[in-house]
């Protein structure tokens, strides 16, 4: 709202102090610095203030201030003004500004830098002016030569460039629009997994077998494939095989921001499934910590870090179905965590519970409704069936049957060592002792 107010009729200094006492909340500001100067100079000249008082001048002073908005030093300068000039009019005094290092002609050169390389980042953008002036001689990079990278930015949005620039969007990062950069939350329900894949090394520039990593991010349910290379054909595969091995309907799909993951096929093949897919955020290492700990803890620990030849690979899918899957979901606790958070709002991790997957799992059905657990699982699958599949072997039973599957595979493709740890503790014997060849030579 816009008011109008015309205070030609107030001429007394009574009428000052009642309009001051009735007012309070009223502040006028001028349209323009020259209207607001003209008004307070009129209000001086209307109760010819120089003549007055100081307590009646201290009214005024109050009355000039309330309307016009200034503050009480600003009017006090702008009445000695009126006193020494006969007048009050904006000052015409220069501002400081710091000298143009940068013409137009060099705004120009700048546009014209960018249009023939596309414009790139400001770091490469100042390698390139610098390389103009220092390695090829053209003077006309004189003053452009030193700029620095921010500057380059702020030539980049004057008019002289904008108007010869090809170019004027932002440098964009690259973005693929397959799958959603947020982390999962599950809120306590199954059916959130984490993927990634371990590449089982290579040797004389040959490619070893890839391992599929699948973990659920509540029960930490675990489902390990194997494939020869990392191509969507055999992936696909192996992906609906991998989720479908899941006792629970599977909800999300989070992995990193690699291509194996991130294509049309699996966004395809989880569309068709109702999965929701979601990757790694960047610079946030902990979206997929839970996998990539699994990766070393269970795949490097039993597979070892030597190369095994791509052909290996259908083997070695077969033996995490019959055996290692079993095992890790029935029959190898895992700890979970309880986070408290003090009145910092720190949080702490302890690892106090531990449970096999199919316990968790268990647990967590067993405190819905009848009808939300049946949701849960898959159809066909109860806890009953489950259970029975955990009482089959005893723990011992199941990791000994496992282990020894694990040597029959290994001695067919020449294998020697039993894991990741005899790999080391088999080299570490292979080495002659030092205090030993001391002993021997005296």
């Amino acid at each position: 709202m816009v008011l109008i107010m015309d205070d030609a009729k107030i001429t007394t200094l009574e009428q000052v102090r009642g309009l001051l006492a009735g007012s309070q909340a009223i502040a006028f500001k001028g349209v323009a610095r020259r209207e607001r100067y003209a008004w307070i100079e009129a209000v001086l000249k209307r109760f010819d203030y120089f003549r007055l008082g100081r307590k009646d001048k201290g009214l005024v002073k109050a009355y000039a201030q309330r309307l016009s908005g200034l503050s009480r030093a600003q009017l006090t300068r702008l009445v000695a003004r009126k006193l020494l000039d006969g007048a009050i009019r904006p000052s015409r005094s220069p501002r400081n500004r710091f000298p143009s290092v940068y013409t137009n002609a060099d705004k120009a050169l700048l546009a014209e830098t960018d249009n023939a390389h596309g414009r790139l980042s400001g770091p490469a953008t100042r390698e390139i002016l610098r390389r103009q002036h220092g390695v090829y001689g053209d003077q006309r990079f004189t003053r452009l030569r030193g700029i620095s990278s921010a500057h380059i930015y702020r030539l980049r949005a004057s008019r002289v460039y904008r108007e010869r620039a090809q170019t004027i969007a932002k440098t964009r990062s690259v973005s693929t629009p397959i799958g959603v950069r947020r982390r999962p939350d599950p809120q306590g329900r199954p059916g959130y997994v984490r993927v990634d894949t371990v590449h089982q090394g290579d040797l004389d520039g040959r490619k070893g077998v890839y391992h599929i990593n699948l973990v659920d991010t509540v029960t930490q349910w675990e489902i390990v494939a194997s494939v020869e290379a990392i191509c969507e054909a055999q992936l696909e595969a192996v992906l609906a095989q991998a989720l479908g091995a899941f006792p629970f309907m599977i909800l999300n799909f989070h992995s990193d921001n690699g291509s194996e993951f991130i294509n049309e096929v699996t966004a395809k093949l989880l569309n068709r499934l109702l999965i929701a897919q979601t990757k790694s955020r960047s610079g946030r290492t902990n979206d997929n910590a839970l996998v990539e700990g699994k990766n070393g803890s269970v795949i490097r620990k039993h597979m070892g870090h030597w190369h095994i030849p791509q052909e290996h690979a259908p083997a070695i899918d077969e033996f995490y179905r019959r055996y290692f899957n079993d095992y890790l979901n029935f029959h190898r606790p895992c700890g979970f965590a309880t986070v408290n958070v003090d009145d910092k709002g720190r949080r702490r991790k302890k690892y106090e519970t531990y449970q096999t997957p199919f316990e968790r799992l268990r647990t967590i059905l067993t405190a819905m409704s009848p009808k939300a657990a049946r949701r849960c699982l898959r159809k066909g699958v109860t806890l009953e069936l489950l259970g029975g599949i955990a009482a089959r072997q005893t723990d011992n039973e199941c990791a000994a049957a496992m282990q020894a599957a694990r040597d029959r595979l290994f001695r067919a493709f020449g294998a020697r060592p039993r894991s990741a740890r005899g790999e080391r503790r088999t080299a570490q014997r292979q080495q002659p002792r030092q205090d030993n060849a001391i002993s021997v030579q005296r």
